[in-house]
């Protein structure tokens, strides 16, 4: 397997504000690189894991059993986090981090169907035990429901163009592999629009968000890791496209809204103040020496949110 270089890891850890008893929960725990450093720090606390790919659960049990016994990894989607650990007996953790989208060996690894550079049969499945796949959606949703979520979900201007070439060529054989559909999109977009930057890539991210519900369950789930904050907790999200940036965004920044009846006082009652705050207005955006190093940085941003009672 290709080596995973983990998005923003400095800046994550250290927006953690990790001693060595806290009670920590990496969301997505992937292939272990924000979960073994958060593990090195917190030799007295507890690593709560979730993630819902049996192979990145596999990987990442052997590389955090190096550094310690002190964790727990929950096959599952993060939608259930609270559910999940309160049946563990956790109600309050000190940190919960957040790295949304897919990772580089679900990437690099063709069986997947994640990419649109290596030929695979149509998959996308971040959870293999789920039967849906990106299979399912190229080639039973309508023109409609397809040109609908490749705008919704991939912003493409071509949206309607993709669609239409897509049902037409199924009219004939389904449509099963990778490249296959990679060489329908790149007859539906105009030449000159395929200098700048892959045709399908916007394609492809629309099918993995619908075959993986991933927008679907930001909302509550973060919600849900607010709840749970102890005072001076912090909950930190990495995204990786506007969509998913734009929705924390907001959702941080309705958590940390000041009452309109008080806003502009010079001395806030307690009571009217909200219950979080910004850790900084702006997202954190990665070095130029972390992009130089990890070219798939590009476009992740860090933003972060502090329970301050």
């Amino acid at each position: 397997m290709e080596k995973h270089i983990s998005v923003l890891l400095e800046e994550s850890i250290s927006s953690l504000n990790l001693d060595e008893s806290s009670i920590i929960v990496d969301a997505t725990l992937g292939y272990g690189g924000h979960s073994s450093n958060i593990l090195e720090r917190i030799k007295k606390g507890h690593l709560f894991a979730f993630d819902q790919d049996s192979e990145a659960i596999r990987h990442s049990t052997n590389r955090l059993s190096k550094i310690g016994t002190n964790f727990t990894i929950i096959k599952s989607n993060f939608v259930h986090l609270q559910e999940k650990l309160n049946d563990l007996g956790v109600y309050k953790v000190d940190g919960i981090l957040f790295d949304l989208g897919v990772s580089s060996p679900q990437l690099d690894d063709s069986e997947r169907g994640f990419s649109f550079h290596n030929d695979a049969r149509l998959d996308m499945r971040m959870d293999r035990e789920q039967d849906f796949s990106a299979y399912d959606v190229v080639n039973s949703y309508t023109k409609e429901e397809l040109a609908r979520i490749f705008y919704k979900y991939g912003e493409d201007r071509f949206s309607n163009n993709i669609a239409k070439k897509i049902v037409e060529y199924r009219e004939s054989k389904p449509i099963e592999t990778t490249l296959e559909l990679v060489d329908i999109i790149k007859s539906a977009v105009p030449m000159k629009f395929r200098v700048d930057k892959h045709p399908a890539r916007q394609i492809f991210q629309a099918i993995r968000i619908e075959v993986n519900h991933e927008l679907d369950v930001i909302e509550p789930a973060i919600n849900q890791a607010l709840d749970m904050l102890n005072i001076g907790g912090r909950v930190c999200v990495i995204t990786f496209h506007s969509l998913e940036d734009r929705l924390v965004k907001n959702i941080f920044k309705e958590k940390c809204k000041i009452d309109e009846k008080v806003k502009g006082l010079p001395n806030i009652p307690l009571e009217y103040l909200p219950d979080f705050k910004l850790i900084s207005n702006k997202a954190i955006a990665p070095s130029d020496e972390e992009l130089k190093l990890n070219p798939r940085a590009r476009s992740s941003k860090l933003r972060v949110i502090e329970r301050i009672k």
